[in-house]
């Protein structure tokens, strides 16, 4: 079986409330299920396994090394020379390194220089880089910049699983509107076939004309197919729920028709959002996880421009290693005895330093603007959906009046009719501007929510809670 019942599923869990043959699943457990679960949620949290390994890598930068270099050469019985170089190294934090060597060589036809005592020859010292490379250098810079991009990592991943969260929260909240769709048209179908049995008899009986039984079923057709085609809609929904629906292994899970929404899911949502009461006056734009991902880029961006800067002085590379035979008597190591050198580079025009330092600046620059253009982007996001969302209070509030009252004069209609002074085309009349308003209510409550979701999405913000 490729998917799992999700009663077998949900019966495991102590929160979902059953009432008769329905499981009701909250909105709730719901964006749970989604953040643990959820592949692209699960993918999020790479993000820091990643950042944590970029930091790794750099930092290896700085590992201690030993190298061993061993050549030779023999013909004809002759050994031409046997060279062993082995060395250990210590990087330092600016452009200094620690050296110690081992030298051994011997051979018939070994190049005069590399002679060495008979137990071979010791050196320790140190090399160093006085222009490029002595206050920031690649490694250096790596390391700065691996470390930005870790807390980057953190606020990126924020991002990803508040996009994901955001999702599947619209299609909650279109599986609610359309299960509630197809109950009005239940509802009213049942009504419609019990005023056609009423009708009938009455007909049968003399009181009413026949084409009112006619009228009379036209409305039950009608009513049967508006609810198939809810049910086209509340099946659709219900599919693109269980995209979002995954259990631990990677095994999703198809909803089954006894699972309905929360109908309650009104008082819970700022709670489950994380937003009550989210406003620019108690917002810090300053947390927003992508302000903090832009933040830590424009930070790395410096480091780069810092050391494309530093490519515009002179190559200036210096060594110098105290030699010995005997490493084993400290003052066996003087300054008479040592191996030592420089070596200075500088390109005369610098046109490919100077260019990578204005590329650098140029980044550096569009960053910038980025992060303004964010701040403002989200602080006019907020406020219009602040306004949005006040705005769907006063709409809700009309709506509910509207309904109530389109109800009082359904029934007062039904109630005239019972009395003979009214009409079979009143009552439809009646019951479809009732129906009209009911389904307006539906749809200006999947808007309120949606801009619920929009408003957490607008922060960019994990739920914590969950």
């Amino acid at each position: 079986m490729r998917y799992l019942q999700l009663i077998v599923f949900l019966l495991t869990s102590t929160i979902f409330a059953q009432t008769k043959n329905s499981i009701t699943l909250s909105f709730s457990e719901y964006l749970g299920y989604v953040k643990k679960y959820h592949p692209i949620a699960k993918q999020a949290e790479l993000t820091l396994q990643i950042g944590q390994a970029h930091l790794m890598k750099a930092r290896g930068a700085f590992d201690p090394k030993i190298e061993i270099d061993n050549t030779r050469k023999t013909f004809k019985n002759i050994e031409y020379y046997d060279q062993l170089n082995a060395t250990f190294k210590i990087p330092t934090w600016y452009g200094i390194e620690l050296k110690a060597n081992f030298e051994d060589n011997d051979g018939t036809y070994l190049n005069p220089e590399l002679n060495v005592p008979e137990n071979g020859l010791y050196s320790a010292g140190i090399s160093a880089s006085l222009g490029q490379g002595l206050f920031i250098n690649q490694r250096m810079a790596d390391l700065k910049k691996a470390k930005l991009f870790k807390e980057q990592s953190v606020a990126d991943r924020d991002i990803l699983i508040n996009q994901i969260l955001y999702k599947a929260s619209l299609s909650y909240f279109n599986w609610l509107k359309s299960y509630n769709e197809t109950k009005i048209y239940e509802q009213f179908l049942e009504n419609s076939k019990i005023r056609f049995q009423g009708i009938k008899r009455r007909v049968e009986n003399g009181d009413k004309a026949p084409i009112d039984s006619i009228e009379a079923s036209i409305t039950i057709k009608n009513r049967k197919l508006g609810l198939e085609q809810a049910k086209v809609k509340l099946t659709k929904a219900v599919l693109e729920l269980s995209t979002f629906l995954w259990l631990n292994n990677n095994l999703p899970i198809e909803l089954q028709s006894h699972v309905i929404p929360d109908a309650f899911i009104d008082d819970t949502i700022d709670d489950v959002l994380e937003i009550s009461g989210v406003s620019l006056g108690n917002f810090s734009l300053e947390n927003h996880p992508k302000l903090q991902s832009l933040n830590y880029k424009s930070l790395s961006l410096e480091v780069d421009k810092k050391l494309k800067a530093n490519k515009l002085l002179p190559q200036i590379d210096v060594q110098y290693n105290f030699l010995t035979q005997d490493p084993d008597l400290a003052r066996s190591f003087n300054t008479s005895q040592y191996k030592g050198g420089f070596k200075i580079a500088f390109p005369i025009f610098l046109r490919k330093e100077r260019a990578d330092l204005k590329l650098s600046k140029f980044k550096l620059q569009d960053t910038r603007f980025e992060i303004s253009s964010a701040k403002i982007t989200i602080q006019n996001k907020i406020l219009a959906l602040n306004k949005e969302l006040e705005s769907f209070k006063t709409q809700n509030i009309l709506i509910e009046n509207i309904v109530t009252d389109y109800t009082k004069m359904l029934h007062a209609e039904e109630r005239k009719l019972s009395f003979g002074e009214s009409s079979l085309f009143l009552i439809n009349s009646r019951e479809k501007s009732l129906i009209d308003s009911k389904l307006k209510a539906i749809e200006i409550q999947n808007k309120y929510l949606v801009a619920k979701a929009q408003l957490f999405n607008s922060l960019s913000q994990d739920l914590k809670k969950l």
